[in-house]
């Protein structure tokens, strides 16, 4: 009997935050973007498609992200939440090490030179 890896999805808002993302993970993670804003018939479309799925978010610390945090809660309370300090506000800004610490903390293997 194999135990089958549970696949983890990242959602994120924009490219910056993917791409800073990238930069310090070192396990296959597939990483959604919302570019700021989700639409009900397209939250219904991932809650169907990450049904099985570890799912984590990771938005910026400020009123756009704070709604779309407030939205995944509510249509999709499974959802794992990892935050960012708020005195870096945003993803794509925030340092490595930072950002690497806050996906380690949600148990997401990160580059240890970013640690």
């Amino acid at each position: 009997m194999s135990l089958v890896e549970v696949e983890k999805v990242l959602i994120v808002e924009g490219k910056s935050d993917k791409k800073k993302v990238l930069n310090v993970i070192c396990e296959p993670i597939e990483i959604i973007c919302t570019n700021g804003t989700i639409s009900i018939t397209k939250m219904d479309e991932l809650i169907d498609e990450l049904f099985l799925k570890d799912v984590y978010i990771l938005v910026d610390s400020d009123d756009a992200g704070d709604r779309l945090r407030k939205q995944f809660k509510r249509e999709f309370p499974e959802a794992s939440h990892i935050y960012i300090d708020r005195a870096y506000r945003e993803v794509a800004t925030a340092p490595d090490h930072h950002v690497a610490s806050v996906l380690l903390s949600a148990n997401i293997d990160v580059n240890a030179k970013f640690l």
